[in-house]
């Protein structure tokens, strides 16, 4: 299978796999922020972000260097489940203390340090999924891991709607997160032990110290990512209080959402770019430049698109209860563009043995986070937390794209600006079209938005012949499937 193909097969597959998990998330996530109202949603969140910053913890960038080796020689799957499951294993253990230890030092109420607790085990419970999802990923074989997306997402909702019907707290939230990783994980290990090895614990402490000495840059690089995103929540839960945080959470998950185009396209490249560094520089190439092109095609209209739009989104998802989310998704819909744009350099530098150059961009940027997130939140409260968000994202981005190039993978800063310009005059002819009809439909809106924003693209140039042809190639391929 050509390389255009691959790729089009795993990004679509795990693509819709995520529109669909992303469209049963959201109503999880209306019934859940609509039935706990902005306090006690503002909790649940607040322990969500502390437990996910731990969670690094049980990973320590062991997933990305599972993924690079295993997708260059793949018969060293069977070694690589057993030593990292074990060293999971000691993570684990590690991760969950340091959680329970945290919250009891900061001294919340017996409610939330409960809910603390039951996301806690949650996290244990995925720090198995995620290697068993590294695995599928390296072998890129995406629909297992597509197919246990939508199991997680479909147990999820299941499991609000049943709380909502017993009328249970809070805690019964946090305890379908725990269920529900437990039973996701029993797919997982199953998947694993049908279609690739049976998991067997294995103690090579020769390949112990070389893979964890590999994966710590990438592990510094997660968990940096995790305050960077994350911080902000716990800031505000600790400094406004439960009910600012449930605001801005609200508006922090209908922006994350828009993330599951560059998550679908770095699941699906990150082997093949791993690959292609021993095989192939050119194709390597090939593949981070127009992967660069797409995102930051699609990421400029989703910015002027979801600033006009905030005020439907959000009321449609969260409620009147969640008005002051508005300003804050208008403000944070401006990360995901960078995120996009930032994407296709970040899998690069790990594809290509440099991750210790993404930790020093991403190092560097969270400190400047946790920096703002200080001067800002005091005085601006939520809005200064999505400032500081945007701040940190746009040093991330430039630092990303400036080395790229000094790594020998320049790309001309004039190509570059044509591109953002034809794509920013493109989004603002839609942008009147949205403005003009803001009225109708959302789903309607959006899906005439996004077809005017693509004829703007063409009329402009936007795409070339290449392009074209490569449209040719995946629909093709599509219609051998």
């Amino acid at each position: 299978m050509k390389t255009v193909q691959r790729i089009a097969k795993n990004t679509s597959v795990f693509l819709i796999a995520q529109i669909i998990s992303s469209v049963l998330t959201f109503f999880f996530f209306a019934y859940t922020s609509r039935y706990l109202g902005p306090e006690s949603f503002g909790i649940l969140s607040f322990a969500i972000a502390l437990t996910a910053i731990f969670s690094i913890l049980n990973d320590l960038g062991l997933g990305q260097v599972t993924i690079r080796e295993i997708a260059r020689d793949k018969s060293l799957t069977s070694k690589y489940i057993g030593n990292i499951a074990a060293i999971k294993i000691i993570l684990s253990i590690i991760t969950f203390g340091l959680i329970a230890l945290t919250i009891n030092l900061l001294g919340y109420p017996k409610q939330t340090i409960e809910v603390v607790y039951l996301l806690g085990l949650s996290v244990s419970c995925r720090a198995f999924i995620g290697m068993f999802n590294s695995i599928s990923q390296a072998h890129e074989k995406m629909e297992y891991n597509s197919i246990g997306q939508i199991l997680n997402s479909s147990l999820m909702l299941i499991g609000v709607l049943f709380v909502i019907s017993k009328r249970f707290n809070i805690v019964g939230f946090a305890f379908i997160y725990f269920v529900v990783s437990a039973i996701s994980l029993v797919y997982y290990f199953t998947i694993c032990a049908w279609k690739f090895a049976k998991p067997k614990i294995e103690i090579d402490w020769s390949f112990w110290k070389s893979t964890i000495k590999e994966s710590l840059p990438f592990g510094l690089v997660g968990i940096f990512t995790m305050i960077l995103h994350l911080i902000d929540t716990v800031m505000l839960s600790l400094m406004q209080g439960n009910t600012v945080t449930g605001w801005y959470s609200a508006a922090y998950r209908a922006f994350f959402v828009l993330l599951l185009i560059p998550s679908a396209l770095n699941v699906a490249i990150f082997p093949i770019m791993s690959y292609y560094h021993i095989s192939s520089k050119d194709s390597l190439k090939f593949i981070y430049e127009k992967s660069f092109k797409y995102l930051t095609i699609i990421a400029i209209p989703i910015g002027i698109g979801g600033t006009l739009l905030a005020g439907k989104i959000i009321l449609l998802v969260f409620g009147k209860g969640y008005q002051p989310s508005i300003i804050a998704f208008q403000i944070l819909i401006w990360s995901a563009v960078l995120i996009f744009i930032g994407t296709p350099g970040a899998n690069l530098f790990n594809s290509t043995n440099r991750q210790t150059m993404l930790t020093k961009i991403v190092g560097i940027s969270t400190v400047l986070n946790v920096f703002l997130n200080l001067l800002l939140i005091p005085k601006y409260s939520y809005i200064g937390a999505g400032i500081a968000t945007v701040v940190s994202m746009l040093l991330i981005s430039f630092a990303i794209i400036i080395g790229t190039a000094k790594i020998g993978y320049k790309m001309p800063v004039s190509g570059i600006i044509k591109l953002i310009l034809k794509a920013i005059f493109s989004s603002l002819i839609m942008g009147i079209f949205v403005a003009y009809f803001i009225d109708i439909n959302l789903f309607l809106l959006i899906m005439f938005s996004a077809i005017i924003y693509f004829i703007m693209m063409y009329f402009f140039k936007g795409f070339d012949e290449e392009d074209l042809d490569i449209v040719k190639k995946i629909v093709k391929f599509r219609q051998k499937q």
